[in-house]
């Protein structure tokens, strides 16, 4: 019961109005500050910012460093949510990543391992078939120094989205409504949004926002059949990480010194509906039988129990 591990804490619901402020602002206002700085030493701020154009953040700073600071302010707000939900809601950080005793790393590293093999083979296959939208521009000094980025702060990152999505969030509007289809809901389409602003939405159109939906949906039920986030925290981690070091473009979120830069006139196509229509649901068909998940439909559109019946059930154990 992923949801009602909320209420081995303080689970009033201001805290969540409160906290949901809280957290999201420190990501947005104080995350940012470090890289206000770094551009204000550069002589060149007010102008970049105000434009919001990450491309010309990434060419006044150099794309690893504003990739570490990008990637920075989510490491700030994860350290807010972490605090906030220590300090204030008196709960665990392991009650807030899973119903489990502990916290399953194997099914990190699984979750990360497979998704990042998936990844990296639809990657060479489109590759193989259309070479001429590719150019191989590896640069080992840029690229060692992008890897060792990447691999230390993109898990931060989506750890926080995690976190705080699929964790705080989802359990914060489980024990308000009393089910679990509406935090699913909610948080899916609300990721999905949230990346409204990213720049493959002005050269896609609206329509990519169907992968990023897509997605939120296919994580929210990860955490929800499996009772935790550590599927959808190695999933996230490896889609992120796979997309910084091996492909490039310059009109995507992540403009890094990857091995390849997609060249090609941007197009929304199959690959943005194949993922969500065809291969979210094989996977959740793949992990349902790896982990053994039933009940379906309590797990997904159940209701969830009420403090005393929860506690009760928990003491009886």
């Amino acid at each position: 019961m992923y949801i009602e591990q909320a209420y081995k804490g303080l689970s009033d619901s201001w805290r969540y109005v409160l906290g949901v402020f809280i957290v999201f602002g420190a990501w947005q206002v104080f995350g940012a500050i470090p890289l206000l700085v770094a551009l204000i030493m550069k002589g060149d701020a007010m102008s970049v910012m105000a434009s919001g154009d990450m491309g010309a953040m990434s060419e006044v700073l150099g794309s690893n460093t504003f990739l570490f600071f990008m990637l920075l302010t989510f490491a700030i707000g994860l350290v807010f949510l972490f605090l906030y939900v220590k300090f204030v809601h008196k709960q665990s950080i392991r009650s807030l990543t899973t119903s489990r005793k502990k916290v399953d790393w194997g099914r990190i590293a699984f979750s990360f391992s497979l998704w990042a093999v998936i990844s990296i083979i639809f990657i060479f296959i489109d590759i193989f078939l259309s070479p001429d939208d590719y150019v191989f521009q590896f640069n080992l000094v840029p690229f060692l120094t992008l890897a060792v980025v990447a691999i230390l702060m993109i898990p931060i990152q989506t750890s926080m989205e995690e976190y705080f999505m699929r964790g705080y969030m989802m359990q914060g509007l489980g024990i308000l409504t009393k089910n679990r289809w509406f935090p699913l809901v909610f948080t899916s389409v609300l990721f999905g949004m949230m990346h409204i602003f990213n720049p493959e939405v002005q050269k896609l159109g609206y329509g990519i926002l169907i992968f990023y939906v897509g997605t939120g949906f296919f994580l929210g039920i990860l955490t929800l059949m499996d009772e935790g986030l550590e599927l959808a925290l190695g999933f996230h981690a490896a889609n992120n990480l796979t997309a910084a070091l091996l492909v490039t473009a310059d009109w995507t979120a992540f403009q890094t010194n990857s091995l390849y830069t997609d060249v090609s006139d941007p197009v929304l196509g199959w690959d943005v509906l194949v993922p969500v229509f065809v291969v979210f649901p094989l996977l959740l068909f793949f992990f349902s039988k790896k982990y053994k998940w039933t009940n379906w439909k309590e797990r997904l559109t159940g209701k969830v129990l009420s403090k005393e019946a929860y506690l009760n059930g928990v003491n009886d154990q």
